[in-house]
């Protein structure tokens, strides 16, 4: 990272088959432009990337950079580039870099184009030739390779090299090597076989409830107590990480949270009766010490048990299971955005606090009479 500079296109290319721009891919490629633009990879320079880092490339170039490695990791979508001097290097502005390119995140080209020549998966059939002689095709057609269809081709982005930054002996960014010690790995079920079905360019994942529900079992039992001295109500929820090929969740962004609370016929909860549980890896906002680590491995399961008298007549048990995909960050943009020097950046951080906020919904909710 990143992705070199695509430098001088062919002589017989028309300004259409030159352009980085996905809008010029969509010409032809129409159905996987329409998936992109409703995922997240479309989203990668969101405003929160966009407010930390228009700031960070003047106060700490390097790690703004860093930041661009994987959301926006084109050369034409970065400010600077480093060059070698000497047994150095230093930055400089990039006479390559495109602005209007950088706001798109992780274009078609980011994973499809290099120096100009495009890239792609076998065909459907498995073949790798072109339907025609590349002479007749736009772009001179597409070197076809399986690179496409492995779980390495996801890796760059979303592990950490050994060396990485870890937490507690555990690298911070872990979801191929955790896919690796799964059974998915062993019957070569790949991260495209679940985030990608039908070769769709959705990228579905936590942000997703259906997604989350194919992949997660979640089950309320009760075995109350009952005897002359006390009425209480004993439940338990237990969610089972059944499909999910990682830890559920795997980064420490979101956060799973378990929850019960006896409520009464007016629907007001009961005073004392709320418990909520959460489950994730929670870190602290500098990313340097672990809080906890409550995450489900796959094929393992999470029970959270709930005991409380029952003070009255006419109540129920609301058990729910919220998922908060954005956990991390509506704390991390709460924090930062007061601090931003321009009012754009706070603007964009704001933007994003409350996108944040909106992201959560609710897997499991059900409600049981107990008194």
């Amino acid at each position: 990272m990143p992705i070199p500079p695509q430098g001088r296109p062919p002589a017989r290319f028309s300004a259409l088959e030159v352009s980085l721009d996905p809008e010029s891919c969509a010409v032809c490629h129409r159905p996987q432009y329409d998936d992109w633009k409703g995922s997240v990879h479309s989203k990668s320079m969101g405003p929160g990337v966009v407010g930390q880092t228009m700031e960070l490339i003047q106060d700490d170039p390097s790690t703004a950079l860093l930041c661009y490695g994987c959301h926006a990791p084109l050369a034409e979508q970065q400010e600077k580039v480093r060059r070698a001097k000497g047994s150095r290097s230093r930055l400089e502005k990039n006479p390559a870099f495109l602005a209007s390119l950088q706001s798109k995140g992780l274009t078609c080209a980011g994973c499809h184009v290099r120096s100009h020549r495009r890239y792609g998966p076998p065909r459907l059939d498995g073949s790798l030739e072109n339907s025609r002689p590349i002479s007749q095709l736009p772009h001179r057609g597409a070197t076809r390779t399986t690179a496409f269809e492995r779980p390495e081709f996801c890796k760059a982005c979303h592990q950490f090299e050994a060396d990485g930054h870890a937490l507690n002996g555990t690298l911070l960014e872990n979801t191929y090597n955790e896919w690796k010690e799964t059974s998915h790995a062993r019957e070569g079920r790949t991260c495209q076989s679940c985030h990608m079905p039908g070769r769709r360019h959705t990228w579905q994942g936590i942000h997703d409830p259906e997604m989350v529900r194919r992949g997660v079992t979640v089950r309320l039992t009760r075995s109350d107590t009952r005897d002359r001295i006390v009425d209480r109500v004993e439940a338990t929820i237990t969610l089972a990480n059944t499909g999910v090929g990682h830890y559920f969740p795997t980064y420490v962004t979101p956060k799973v949270i378990v929850r019960f609370e006896l409520v009464d016929a007016a629907n007001n909860r009961v005073d004392g009766s709320l418990q909520e549980e959460r489950i994730g890896r929670e870190v602290t906002l500098d990313l340097e010490r672990e809080l906890f680590d409550t995450r489900i491995p796959p094929g393992q399961t999470r029970t959270v048990p709930y005991v409380r008298t029952i003070a009255g007549p006419g109540l129920r048990l609301r058990a729910s299971v919220i998922v908060a995909p954005d956990d991390f960050y509506v704390k991390f943009f709460e924090a930062i955005a007061p601090r931003a020097r321009s009012e754009r950046a706070r603007a964009l951080l704001e933007q994003a606090l409350g996108e944040a906020q909106k992201s959560s919904f609710v897997l499991f909710e059900e409600e049981i009479p107990v008194s």
